[in-house]
Formats: structure tokens, C-alpha cells, sequence
């Protein structure tokens, strides 16, 4: 509204006249104030909230929004704690199995969720705690031989799909426990009848970031993106009532930026391949957008957790 775009023709008059830098700058502005605003809350309730949890969809950038969010925190006085949950994934086989008959590492049971309770709580008291690792190759968890202990100045931050639900947090009084939902939410509409489902802004983020980082084609991405929607589906939506405040990390801009890196992935499958059809919608909807240079994008961007480049590790 401040920038008064509300469809994709309104975006590529403003690509065309060359304000491209500017557009970049007033979105990205935008985002920062709301998370200085959330940082802001979180620090007028410095003495009651002691863990902030972030949760959100695939692709939604929660690891970006996490670490501007510490460095807001950072700018109060706050002196925030990361936390990895990936370090408390129970042994490899006490992993449930899924449906499928493969290893369900998305249910909150992959997690030993009692040891996690367990330091949450002992460092909120004050006390010490040593913190796990969990070693991916061997598929079990060892100590990390690091020893922690936070002050009250020191909020804990955990990021990841079960932050929302509060089997994970079980132990912790409701009132130390400030949640963060986050997804991307795209403003635009296509024209003045058609919207822009928002899970094809996540999908086309995740089918980059998945090239860029993980060394996945397209077809991949696409192929596994349904299991990745039930999930979200299962972990994630039923809980996001739960939230205190929601972030919308969706950029005006971004799918003109992110448009020349999808393309060519999406351009990759053929016709013999039942993905094809999805890619072939995909890029229909790209060839709307004019694309965007993506020089100006900063480098602490959510976009940049997709695209590369990114100041934070991503």
C-alpha cells in the first residue's frame, strides 16, 4: 500500500522506469522497522519473556529472520542465545518411521523433546547446562563439550517447525514464552481478479535456494514439495494460532528478482516427467514479471537466505 503496487502490472511500470533501487530499499526498510518493532516488545518484556520461538513454513526465511532479530535485540541492550534444535534429534533408531516406511524426522518425536525441556529449564534458572551435538553421519547424539549459562539479559532464541506447538515446550511457563509465527504472505495480486497463492512464492524460493545451497534441480524440488505441504500441514498450520505476532517475510519485489534464477531450473524439465506440468504453471506465472536486477538487494535480505550472498549463515 505504502508503495501503492498492488499488482504485477503496477511492479513492472516501476522496474521499467528504472526505480527498481528505490522500490528494493523502501521494502526492505519496511521489514526491518517490523522486526525493530517486534524486538521492541520482546524487550519491554524483558523480565517475563525468557525463550522466543520462531515458526513457520518452508522457505518462509525463519534463519534469516532469526539473526536480524537477535541483532535488534542486540541494539536494546539484549544480549540473545541461539538454540539448535537440530542438536536434539533422538538416536537414529528411535527416529519413528513415517507412512512411507522411511525415518520421520519432521514429527516432534524425532526429538527428544524431555532433554530439551530439561536445559530449557535449567538454564532459565540460572544454571549450567552442556549442550548436545547431534552428529548427522552417525545419526546419534553426542555432547558438544560446550558448557552454557544464561543471565536474565540473555533471552534464548529457537528456531524450527515445532517452535509453535507446545509439546516442545512443555515445561516452560506459558508467560516466559514469546512465539513468532513467520511466513510469506505475497501482498501483490496478479491482476484484479486473479491473487497470487502464497505457496508459489515459497515454492519458487525453495526450488533456488534448494540449486543455489543443496546442489537440487527443479525436478527434485517440485517432486518432493507435497510431502514438504503435508508436513507443514501436520506440524506447522494447526499451531499457528498459538503465535503472539506474525512476521510476513514476502517482498514486493522479489519474484522479479528471484524470476531469472528460477527460470532456467524450471526450464530444465521436460515434458516426460510428471513435474512438467507444475513447472510449465511456474513458469507461466514468472513470464508476468519483468526481472529485476538484484544488485541492490542488501545483504542481510530474507531473499538472500534463497539467492546467495547473504551476511548471516544461512
Amino acid at each position: 500500500k505504502i508503495m501503492e503496487i498492488e499488482d504485477v502490472g503496477a511492479l513492472n511500470q516501476q522496474i521499467a522506469a528504472g526505480r527498481s533501487g528505490e522500490l528494493i530499499r523502501i521494502a526492505e526498510a519496511l521489514h526491518e522497522k517490523k522486526i525493530g518493532q517486534i524486538a521492541d516488545q520482546i524487550t519491554a518484556d524483558r523480565d517475563r519473556i525468557k525463550v522466543v520461538l520462531i515458526a513457520g513454513p518452508s522457505s518462509s526465511g525463519k534463519t534469516t529472520f532469526a539473526q536480524r532479530l537477535a541483532v535488534q535485540l542486540k541494539v536494546n541492550g539484549l544480549r540473545p542465545v541461539p538454540i539448535s534444535i537440530d542438536d536434539y534429534f533422538v538416536d537414529r533408531q528411535r527416529t519413528p518411521m513415517g507412512p512411507d516406511g522411511l525415518p520421520d524426522f519432521e514429527c516432534i518425536e524425532a526429538l527428544n523433546v524431555e532433554l530439551f525441556n530439561e536445559h530449557l529449564t535449567s538454564l532459565i534458572q540460572g544454571r549450567s547446562v552442556v549442550l548436545p551435538r547431534y552428529d548427522f553421519q552417525k545419526g546419534r547424539s553426542e555432547s558438544s563439550g560446550i558448557t552454557l549459562q544464561i543471565t536474565k539479559e540473555q533471552p534464548l532464541i529457537i528456531e524450527g517447525i515445532h517452535g509453535l506447538n507446545d509439546k516442545l515446550t512443555s515445561n516452560i511457563p506459558k508467560d516466559n514464552k514469546f512465539k513468532i509465527y513467520i511466513s510469506a504472505l505475497t501482498q501483490l495480486n496478479i491482476d484484479d481478479h486473479n491473487r497470487i497463492p502464497t505457496t508459489d512464492n515459497r515454492v519458487i524460493r525453495r526450488i533456488v535456494r534448494d540449486n543455489q545451497f543443496r546442489g537440487h534441480d527443479a525436478l527434485k524440488t517440485i517432486g518432493m514439495w507435497p510431502m514438504v505441504r503435508r508436513g507443514e500441514e501436520t506440524h506447522i498450520f494447526p499451531f499457528q494460532e498459538e503465535a503472539d505476532i506474525m512476521f510476513n517475510s514476502a517482498l514486493i519485489y522479489e519474484l522479479a528478482v528471484l524470476k531469472k534464477y528460477a527460470e532456467p531450473l524450471l526450464q530444465q524439465i521436460t515434458p516426460d516427467y510428471p513435474e512438467f506440468s507444475e513447472a510449465k504453471r511456474l513458469l507461466k506465472f514468472l513470464s508476468y514479471f519483468l526481472p529485476m536486477d538484484d544488485s541492490e538487494v542488501p545483504i542481510n535480505s530474507i531473499i538472500r537466505e534463497f539467492i546467495g550472498h547473504s551476511c548471516f549463515q544461512v
